[in-house]
């Protein structure tokens, strides 16, 4: 009986050990999924939760987008790469032809805004970095919009 209490317990410890390797295993190729994941995402341009990122650009060179406002997400945020100087001309286009919807803000790279905006912005981007676009309804307005809609960005680059 003495003998067989050391014996059980190496056994207990080399059982748990392969049990780790395992999951380091399943752990790896979950990365790997994950990674594959991010990529199709890139190619997207999908909301998350209220919070669009815009990785990717269509055959027109336009970033465009589809979103979502509702009552948990009442903004919706707007966040790209600026990487070159020069305006930007950016559209809302709702799926009513009458709708409460507006970019209410611009926030610049250095944290700097501007706004509000009407469903179209035509605006100059001096700085380069991260850009943020601030979508939501006019509180001077009635009916606030809660829907679908449609989000273009164009980007003519001046040659600075």
């Amino acid at each position: 009986m003495k003998n067989l209490l050391p014996i059980l317990i190496v056994i207990f410890f080399f059982s748990c050990q392969q049990k780790e390797n395992k999951n380091t295993v399943v752990s790896s190729t979950d990365s790997t999924a994950t990674k594959e994941i991010k990529e199709q995402k890139k190619e997207e341009n999908k909301q998350i939760g209220d919070t669009i990122f815009m990785n990717f650009k269509n055959e027109k060179e336009t970033f465009a987008a589809e979103g979502v406002l509702d009552s948990l997400h009442s903004k919706i945020y707007i966040k790209f790469d600026n990487e070159d100087l020069g305006e930007l001309n950016a559209t809302i286009i709702p799926n009513t032809e009458k709708a409460n919807i507006r970019f209410n803000q611009i926030i610049f790279p250095d944290k700097t805004s501007d706004g509000p905006f009407g469903m179209d912005l035509k605006t100059q981007l001096n700085q380069k970095g991260k850009t943020i676009l601030v979508i939501g309804h006019s509180l001077m307005a009635e009916n606030p919009y809660y829907g679908k809609f449609k989000v273009e960005l164009k980007h003519n680059k001046t040659g600075k």
